[in-house]
C-alpha cells in the first residue's frame, strides 16, 4: 500500500476493484451524517456572524450593496455572507441560521468530495476516503466560533484549491483551475494568505511542481481580485487602510514581543485544542506518516514543510493580536488532513492505541469544562497532546506484529474526535486554559440578549430607521433599517482605546452618521460604547441630535430619540 506523501511525483492509480466500499463502512458513514444533522438544526451562529449580518441587512434596507456597507469584512467575504443570507429568506430566526448552516455544510461536503478525487489519482480508496472524510467532518463540525468566519471560509476554499491542483493529469491546467479558489482564500481577510501557503505547502509535499505553478499564477490572481475590489467598492481602498487602524491589539500597532508572543502562543494552542482535541492527535499522527516516509531526505523534507505549516497557522494569529480562537479556524482541519493520512495510510494494520486515544478525546471537552477551574491549566492540554504521541509511538513498534484488520473502527474513533466541539457542553470560549462560557451557555447569552432587544423594539415603531450606537448582536436581533454606510458604529466605539482612530476618514463618514440625516431613533449600548470614554467631540455631536435617557444599571441598552 503506498501513501499520498510516500513520493512526491509518483501516481498510483486504484483498481476497479478497491473502489467498491464494503458496507461495513456505513458503521462510519452513518454516524457522520447524524452527526451533521444534529449541528446543522442546533449550532446556530456566532456573535461575529451576526455582526456582519446585522450591517448587510440594515445597510441593505438602506439602499446600501454588499459593495459598499461597511462590515468590518473585506468585499468578497462580505458578497459571500450576502449570498448565503439570500438563500436563507424565509422563516424565524432559528430556521434562517439553519438554512446558512446547511448551506456552509454542503460547501464543506463539497470541497471534501473533491479533494477525494483527487487523492484517487495518488493513492489508495481507503486514504483518500479518510483523507478526506476527516477534512470534511473537520469543516462541517467545526465550532460555532469557527464556522463560516472568514479563517473558515479561507480553509474551504483552500481546501477547492489543493484538489483542483492534485486532480488534473496536466500541471498547467490545474494551476490555473486552483488559482480563483486560492485568490479568493486571501481575499477573505488578508491575513488568510497564510492559509492559502499552508494550501501551497501541502501540494508541495505530494508534487513539488505543481506547488511552484500555483504560486506563479495564484499570486497575481490574488493581486487581481484585490484590484477588482478596489474597483467595484468606492471605498474599499480607504477601509483597507483603515481596518488595522482600530484593532489597539494589532501586530502593526504592538510591535514585535518575542516573549509575550512565544508564552501568548503556548496558550492559544492549549486553548484552542480544548475546542477541537483533534490538535491534540497532531504530533502523533505526524509520527504515524513519518515512520511510513522512504529516506532520510524525504522525512527531513516533509518535517521542515510541517514546521512551515506550522508557522503560518500561526501567523493568522500572532498578525491580528486579538488571539481569539476562531483566528485559528484552519489549525483542527490541517490536524485533521494529518490524522486522516495517518489512518488511512496504514499500511498492514490500522494504529489501534492512537484509534483508541482519538475516541477517548471526543469526549475531552465536555469533560474539561465540567473540572474545577483549578483544574483547567495549559500544561494539563499538553500533557494530553503528549499522551496521544506515546500510543502512535506504541502503534509504530507493534505495527509489524499485527494482522492486517479493518480501519473502520479507528475511522469511526475520529467521527467521535471530530464531533467533540459541537454538544452543548462543549466549550465556547476558553482563555488561558478557564473555560468561560460552554455551548449551551452561549444560547443562554444569545436568548437573554434577544429578550433585551425585545424590550426596546415594543417602543420603537414598525421599521423606523435606528442610528445603531450598539454591537452586531443588537443590530441582529432589533433589524431595523439603517439610515448610513456605516450600520454599526465600528469606528466611532474604537475611540474609547484608540483617541487617534478619529483622524481617519472613515470615523469621519462613521460620525457624520450622527447629525447628517439623522435617524428619527438611536439605540445605546451602554457597555459597548460607553459615553463617557468615547471621542468627547463625538459624544457632544450625540447629544445635540438624541435625547437619551440614563437608564438604570441593570439596562444594557437605551432608546434615544431625536431632539
Amino acid at each position: 500500500m503506498t501513501t499520498t506523501l510516500a513520493d512526491d511525483t509518483s501516481v498510483r492509480p486504484t483498481s476497479p476493484a478497491g473502489r467498491r466500499s464494503p458496507l461495513r463502512w456505513a458503521a462510519v458513514a452513518v454516524p457522520s451524517a447524524a452527526a451533521v444533522v444534529y449541528t446543522v438544526l442546533t449550532r446556530g451562529l456566532t456573535g461575529d456572524l451576526h455582526y456582519v449580518l446585522a450591517a448587510l441587512r440594515t445597510g441593505r434596507a438602506a439602499g446600501w450593496s454588499p459593495s459598499e456597507v461597511f462590515t468590518h469584512r473585506p468585499f468578497f467575504y462580505r458578497w459571500f455572507v450576502a449570498l448565503l443570507d439570500r438563500l436563507a429568506f424565509f422563516g424565524s430566526t432559528a430556521v434562517r441560521e439553519a438554512v446558512m448552516n446547511a448551506a456552509g455544510v454542503l460547501l464543506a461536503a463539497a470541497a471534501a468530495y473533491a479533494l477525494y478525487a483527487a487523492l484517487l489519482r495518488r493513492t489508495t480508496v481507503r486514504e483518500a476516503a479518510v483523507t478526506a472524510g476527516a477534512t470534511g467532518l473537520a469543516l462541517a463540525l467545526a465550532p460555532r466560533n469557527d464556522f463560516l468566519q472568514p479563517e473558515w471560509t479561507a480553509v474551504v476554499l483552500t481546501v477547492f484549491a489543493v484538489a483542483a491542483a492534485l486532480g488534473p493529469r496536466r500541471p498547467w491546467p490545474a494551476a490555473l483551475l486552483a488559482a480563483l479558489p486560492l485568490g479568493l482564500a486571501v481575499m477573505m481577510k488578508y491575513s488568510t494568505a497564510a492559509t492559502a501557503a499552508i494550501g501551497v505547502l501541502l501540494v508541495y509535499a505530494v508534487d513539488r511542481g505543481r506547488a511552484v505553478r500555483i504560486t506563479l499564477i495564484g499570486i497575481p490572481a490574488a493581486l487581481a481580485l484585490f484590484g477588482l475590489s478596489v474597483l467595484a467598492g468606492t471605498r474599499e481602498w480607504q477601509w483597507t487602510e483603515d481596518m488595522p487602524q482600530i484593532n489597539q491589539s494589532a501586530l502593526s500597532r504592538t510591535g514585535i514581543r518575542p516573549h509575550f508572543i512565544l508564552e501568548r502562543t503556548v496558550d492559544f494552542l492549549a486553548d484552542r485544542a480544548v475546542t477541537s482535541p483533534v490538535l491534540l492527535l497532531l504530533p502523533g499522527a505526524l509520527l504515524l506518516v513519518l515512520t511510513r516516509v522512504r529516506g532520510r531526505m524525504r522525512r527531513t523534507e516533509l518535517l521542515v514543510i510541517a514546521a512551515l505549516v506550522g508557522l503560518a497557522a500561526q501567523a493568522v494569529v500572532v498578525v491580528q493580536g486579538n488571539w481569539f480562537l476562531y483566528h485559528g479556524a484552519q489549525m483542527p482541519v490541517v490536524a485533521a488532513v494529518v490524522w486522516g493520512v495517518a489512518v488511512g495510510g496504514a499500511r498492514r494494520s490500522p494504529p489501534w492505541c492512537f484509534g483508541a486515544v482519538s475516541l477517548l478525546y471526543g469526549v475531552l471537552p465536555v469533560v474539561y469544562a465540567q473540572l474545577p477551574v483549578r483544574f483547567q491549566r495549559p500544561w494539563e492540554v499538553w500533557a494530553a497532546g503528549l499522551v496521544a504521541l506515546l500510543a502512535a509511538a506504541v502503534d509504530v513498534l507493534c505495527e509489524k506484529r499485527l494482522r492486517n484488520r479493518s480501519a473502520v473502527l479507528v475511522a469511526l474513533s475520529g467521527v467521535v474526535l471530530l464531533a467533540a466541539s459541537i454538544w452543548p457542553g462543549s466549550p465556547h470560549l476558553v482563555l488561558h486554559g478557564k473555560v468561560t462560557v460552554t455551548g449551551s451557555g452561549y444560547l443562554e447569552q444569545q436568548r437573554r440578549t434577544a429578550d433585551e432587544v425585545d424590550r426596546i423594539a415594543a417602543e420603537l415603531p414598525a421599521g423606523v430607521p435606528v442610528l445603531y450606537l450598539a454591537f452586531g448582536e443588537t443590530a441582529y436581533d432589533l433589524d431595523h433599517p439603517a439610515q448610513c454606510r456605516y450600520p454599526i458604529a465600528t469606528f466611532l466605539q474604537r475611540t474609547r482605546y484608540l483617541p487617534d482612530v478619529a483622524e481617519l476618514k472613515s470615523f469621519k463618514e462613521n460620525a457624520d452618521c450622527v447629525d447628517h440625516d439623522p435617524a428619527p431613533y438611536a439605540v445605546l449600548e451602554r457597555p459597548w460604547f460607553q459615553p463617557g470614554h468615547v471621542d468627547p467631540e463625538l459624544w457632544r455631536r450625540v447629544t445635540a441630535v438624541y435625547a437619551c435617557p440614563p437608564g438604570s444599571p441593570e439596562e444594557r441598552l437605551v432608546l434615544c430619540v431625536r431632539r
